[in-house]
């Protein structure tokens, strides 16, 4: 429309003519948007907002006296307030490329101020201090002029020739030179090490395979050997099982031998000699018999005839006590007692008297066949009763007093 302005969004519209602007300024300040203007009575003008660059190359004096060539590059624009659009209208509107020529001598004329103060050491390890304290003393000077600086960089350092800077960093050469001659020694040693253990790698392995081979060509050799040995040692095995077979049927010969012996010759014999031995068995037995019954007929008519002159023996021997004083101490049974110590005498003289007859017996007992031993027998046991009454009558003589 006509009469009608926009500046751009990264400019600022500046009107002259009319009422002053903000702060006594001989111009309007607009920015983002649009406004009427009167022709004829009204100017308008265009400020740049956009970033500008500036390049410093300087040649600095530091504290030790050594000099140094500095490059750096300054990032700035005009600020966006009304104030430092005036501040820089009224410096460069006219001329808006003296902005950066401007700039780069204040940054210059500081980095010469800073650099001054330091040593080439600081300078070179500290190059953020630099650009911060070139900064922080620049900021005011340039607000009055309407600019911002959005950054500082310090490109590069330079001491032509002198070699300062060389000097300073040979030692780090050195040591970095140092470790890679160390690094580069570590590698070929490494590269030797592992070409001899692939050395000896290959030697083991061919070691393996010559062993691998010797075995199997043993192997082979003995797996040869034994079929050649096969058929020998087939034959003297089938030898060996006949020679067995045949020492087993001669051992069951001699064996059927031996047990047609012993059932043709030795089982007769046995059979005949028990035979005699019961025979003779029998016959001993028979005469025993004999024998034990004629001494006992023998015993019995002796012991008959004993025993019929028994009376006449106890008789005998009551009549020594006819003149004898005895006194009875216990009544009846003291006087049975007495009568039972009679019989056993009668008993005793009985019995010595039937040894006495019966010795030539014995003899003749003896010359039959074993009589004797039964009669002495009998009359051991007919002495040993005999005894044990006449023992027991001289147990209740205790009882009788004879006077």
């Amino acid at each position: 429309m006509f009469g009608y302005r926009v500046p751009a969004p990264n400019e600022a519209m500046l009107i002259s003519g009319g009422r002053r602007g903000l702060g006594g300024a001989p111009f309007r300040v607009v920015t983002g948007h649009g406004k009427f203007v009167l022709p004829v009575f009204r100017k308008t003008r265009f400020l740049t907002l956009a970033m500008c660059e500036s390049e410093v190359v300087e040649t600095c004096v530091t504290r030790q006296g050594i000099a140094l060539t500095v490059r750096a590059v300054i990032a700035f624009k005009v600020g966006n307030d009304v104030e430092s659009i005036v501040n820089a209208g009224q410096r460069f509107l006219s001329d808006q490329d003296q902005m950066s020529v401007l700039t780069g001598r204040i940054f210059a004329g500081h980095l010469r101020s800073i650099i001054g103060s330091m040593t080439v050491e600081e300078i070179v390890t500290e190059r953020q201090k630099l650009a911060t304290e070139v900064l922080d003393t620049s900021k005011a000077e340039m607000a009055k002029i309407g600019l911002h600086v959005d950054s500082l960089q310090i490109q590069s350092i330079d001491d032509g020739d002198t070699g300062y800077i060389e000097a300073m960093s040979a030692p780090h050469k050195a040591a970095i030179q140092r470790q890679a001659q160390i690094a580069q020694a570590q590698a070929t040693q490494a590269a030797a090490e592992a070409e001899q253990e692939a050395a000896r790698k290959q030697a083991e392995y061919a070691r393996q395979t010559a062993v691998v081979q010797a075995q199997y060509s043993a192997e082979v050799d003995r797996a040869q050997a034994q079929a050649a040995q096969a058929g020998p040692l087939a034959e003297a095995h089938a030898q060996q099982e006949v020679l067995d077979a045949q020492t087993e049927l001669a051992e069951r010969a001699a064996q059927l031998r031996q047990q047609q012996l012993v059932a043709e010759v030795v089982k007769p014999a046995e059979a005949d000699a028990e035979r005699i031995r019961v025979l003779a068995m029998a016959e001993a037995e028979r005469m025993k018999i004999q024998a034990e019954a004629a001494a006992s007929y023998d015993r019995v008519a002796l012991d008959r005839m004993l025993i019929d002159q028994l009376p006449q023996i106890v008789k005998e021997a009551s009549a020594g006590l006819s003149g004898a004083n005895v006194n009875v101490l216990n009544g009846t049974d003291g006087l049975g007692e007495i009568a039972a110590g009679l019989v056993g005498q009668g008993l005793t003289i009985l019995d010595s008297v039937r040894r006495n007859l019966g010795a030539p017996g014995e003899g003749a007992g003896a010359t039959g066949g074993g009589d004797g031993a039964d009669g002495r027998k009998a009359r051991g046991d007919s002495a040993e009763r005999h005894g044990g009454e006449r023992h027991s009558g001289e147990r209740h003589s205790g009882r009788v007093e004879i006077e």
